[in-house]
């Protein structure tokens, strides 16, 4: 019997948990909550968008008449530069955190996705989490680039952006992908990540896109339905290392893999993704580091039924139904442009 039959565990490398694969629950019967498609493509330009160009923000500010990339200060940031925490019981414990927030309109274009981007805007989104990660990363311990894309994920607008939060302490996921990663390092002598590309191109079987520079795989310990990791074949621990023939093949990669998220259930793939570069306070220590990103989609069966992270979940492990591998050979049979 196969692992694509029966009922088995996987070890996430990246983080040290485990999570349940039941693959003939796929078979089951749906008769739970479809939610609405996300809707038609929007216009060009949205006079009621605090994100185009032009249009008045929340707090009362106008933006720019910009034409390609704008990034401005979150006006309801997560972080900020100044806080503390007043002393509390000895049993509860709590500390400052400390940061700062931005949004990054990736185009003027109220309508289009990065899946609908031509390269050469892509690659100007590329070189701005780049300067990003960079700039804030000289004064902050860690930078999260992330975009929540559709509302189902909870965007708050349908123009396209992302967000970038900088803190002065190490979030925990990064954290035990550090820990995890160096441990690898010190016992086999090698990058982790570089090991499971390597074997992910021998297996072939998860793998959706490939290009001299970048891998995008489902991971063989993928925890939602089309979860996608993309890891940078060269030796680069930040989005800033990537030099110019890496940043012209990440441009080139992104939109054939949102594609085909696109062309799976016919539909705006609503996701959230994140970079993971190694934490800027570990300074030149990032060896056992290599960047990747994590593309976290909800859809499950159709546009309209998602994943839910409930019940077993929530209160013991990770559990999937459809494998990763089932989950790659539908990717990689969508037709893309």
């Amino acid at each position: 019997m196969s692992v694509n039959d029966t009922p088995h565990r996987r070890l996430n490398l990246l983080t040290g948990e485990w999570l349940l694969v039941s693959p003939h629950r796929a078979k089951r019967p749906w008769q739970g909550e479809t939610a609405p498609a996300e809707r038609a493509v929007p216009a060009s330009h949205d006079p009621g968008c605090h994100l185009c160009p032009g249009n008045m923000r929340a707090t009362g500010e106008a933006n720019p008449d910009y034409e390609g990339t704008f990034v401005f200060a979150n006006d309801f940031a997560a972080l900020l530069p100044e806080a503390d925490v007043p002393a509390q019981h000895d049993l509860f414990q709590a500390m400052p955190a400390r940061g700062e927030a931005r949004v990054i309109c990736f185009a003027p274009d109220h309508g289009t996705t990065m899946a609908r981007m031509e390269p050469d805007a892509i690659a100007q989104v590329v070189d701005c989490w780049c300067a990003q990660s960079a700039e804030l990363g000289g004064r902050w311990a860690h930078v999260q680039l992330f975009e929540n894309k559709g509302a189902m994920m909870g965007a708050s607008s349908p123009h396209p952006h992302g967000q970038v939060w900088a803190s002065d302490f190490v979030p925990e996921l990064v954290a035990r992908e550090d820990a995890r990663q160096r441990a690898f390092a010190d016992a086999r002598g090698e990058v982790l990540l570089d090991a499971v590309a390597d074997a992910e191109i021998a297996a072939g079987e998860r793998m959706i896109e490939a290009n001299a520079h970048w891998l995008a795989v489902v991971p063989y310990w993928a925890a939602w339905p089309f979860e996608t990791l993309l890891i940078a074949r060269d030796p680069v621990a930040r989005l800033e290392d990537l030099d110019v023939a890496a940043r012209a093949a990440l441009a080139d990669i992104l939109p054939r893999l949102l594609q085909r998220y696109d062309g799976l259930f016919d539909c705006d793939f609503p996701y959230s993704m994140g970079w993971h570069g190694a934490p800027h306070e570990l300074g030149k220590d990032t060896e056992h580091w290599r960047l990747h990103a994590h593309f976290l989609p909800p859809l499950l069966r159709s546009a309209t039924v998602r994943k839910h992270m409930v019940g077993f979940e929530l209160l013991a492990e990770t559990q999937r139904d459809l494998t990763p591998e089932s989950a790659a050979e539908r990717l990689r049979a969508v037709v893309v442009k």
